[in-house]
């Protein structure tokens, strides 16, 4: 991955190889692009229910989890009601 600094202290959000997406503030990253999350959340997609979002705290994910990593529009994610969001969750990578 190229630099992360850009993106700390602002909202990202990760997808990772398992299939998981999780939100939170960049507060720090590492050489192997091991990423530690303040305030954050995953969350858990559903085609018959809405996005629920499971409360995780401080985050600690290790670099070679990590698919995707990108900001977000913090506006344009508050006005998206999750709950009316209905999606598959994604599958894990198999290598």
């Amino acid at each position: 991955m190229s630099s992360l600094q850009g993106y700390v202290d602002r909202r990202v959000l990760l997808v990772l190889q398992d299939g998981r997406v999780i939100v939170g503030v960049l507060a720090g990253y590492d050489q192997k692009s091991n990423v530690v999350l303040s305030e954050s959340k995953e969350r858990v997609f559903s085609i018959d229910e809405g996005v629920e979002e499971i409360p995780l705290g401080l985050y600690l994910v290790k670099g070679d989890m990590i698919i995707c990593i990108g900001e977000l529009d913090e506006e344009k994610d508050n006005a998206v009601d999750l709950s009316t969001v209905r999606a598959e969750p994604l599958p894990p990578i198999h290598y």
